[in-house]
C-alpha cells in the first residue's frame, strides 16, 4: 500500500520494472489469498458448529496446514495465470519506465469477479446464515431447558430472556459480511464498466477501489479481535514472544 499511494500522488512509477512486477502479482496473490481464508474460516466455524464430535476428530493441525497451504498454491497459479494471460510478464513490462499499468480483458475480469468475489461471497454468506440459524436453534433448546429447570417462572419471563448467542451471532455475520461488500464491491464494479469509463478516470478509480480491495485484508483481524477474546490472547502471546517458550502448547487461550 505504502508503493500505491506514493504511486497515486505522484502519477508516476519511480520504483522500476522489478518492483512494478512485485508490487501487481503479490496485490493479486495477498488479496486473493485473504478473501479464500475468510471463507475457510466461515467452513471451520459452520464444521464446529455442526458437527462438533466430528471437527473435534477429523479437523486436525495437518488438515488445515494442507487446506491453507492449497489455498495458497492454488491463489498463486490462479493470478499467474490471470498476469499472464493478460500479456503482463510479455507486453506491460516493456512498457514506458514511468507506468505500472496491469491491463484486464473483459473475459479475464468476469472470472476473476466469479472467483475473488462472487462464489467467496455466496459460500461465506450461506455459511454464516446457517450458523446463525444453528446459533439460535442452541439459544432456543437452552431458553427451553430453563423454562423447564424453573417451572414457577411464567412463559412471558422465559420469553425475554437474553438472546445473546443470537445477538452475537447476527452481529459477527452483518459485520463480517458488510465490510467484506463494502470493500470489495466497488473494485469490481469499477473492472467492470471500463468500457464506460475514459482512460484517466478509470485509472484514478481503479487505483482508488484497490485501495480499499486491500483494506478489507486489514479489517478481517480487527473484526476477529473485537469479537473473540481467543484471538486477543493469542496476538498478545505472539506479540510478546511467548510462543517460543518451551511450554507454549499447553497454554490456554479460552
Amino acid at each position: 500500500m505504502p508503493l500505491e499511494f506514493v504511486w497515486m500522488i505522484d502519477s508516476c512509477w519511480i520504483f522500476g520494472v522489478s518492483v512494478c512486477a512485485f508490487l501487481n502479482f503479490f496485490a493479486f496473490q495477498l488479496t486473493c489469498a485473504s478473501v479464500h481464508n475468510v471463507v475457510l474460516i466461515a467452513v471451520d466455524r459452520y464444521l464446529a458448529l455442526s458437527n462438533p464430535f466430528m471437527y473435534t476428530k477429523q479437523i486436525t493441525v495437518k488438515l488445515t496446514v494442507i487446506v491453507a497451504l492449497l489455498n495458497w498454491l492454488f491463489s498463486s497459479a490462479y493470478n499467474f495465470a490471470i498476469l499472464y494471460c493478460n500479456g503482463f510478464f510479455t507486453h506491460a513490462l516493456t512498457l514506458c519506465p514511468s507506468e505500472c499499468p496491469v491491463a484486464v480483458n473483459e473475459v479475464w475480469s468476469w472470472v476473476d469477479f466469479a472467483v475473488v468475489f462472487a462464489i467467496p461471497c455466496s459460500i461465506m454468506f450461506v455459511l454464516y446464515l446457517k450458523i446463525f440459524a444453528i446459533a439460535r436453534k442452541h439459544a432456543m433448546a437452552i431458553r427451553a431447558a430453563n423454562a423447564q429447570g424453573n417451572p414457577n417462572n411464567n412463559r412471558q419471563t422465559s420469553h425475554n430472556v437474553p438472546k445473546r448467542s443470537e445477538r452475537k451471532a447476527a452481529k459477527v455475520l452483518g459485520i463480517l459480511v458488510s465490510v467484506f461488500l463494502l470493500c470489495v464491491v466497488p473494485y469490481y464494479i469499477a473492472s467492470l464498466l471500463a468500457d464506460f469509463i475514459s482512460g484517466d478516470a478509470f485509472d484514478y478509480v481503479l487505483n482508488a477501489t484497490s485501495l480499499i480491495l486491500y483494506l478489507n485484508s486489514l479489517f478481517n483481524p480487527i473484526i476477529y479481535a473485537l469479537f473473540y477474546p481467543w484471538f486477543q490472547k493469542s496476538m498478545k502471546l505472539i506479540m510478546r514472544c511467548h510462543i517460543f517458550s518451551p511450554e507454549s502448547s499447553l497454554m490456554q487461550l479460552k
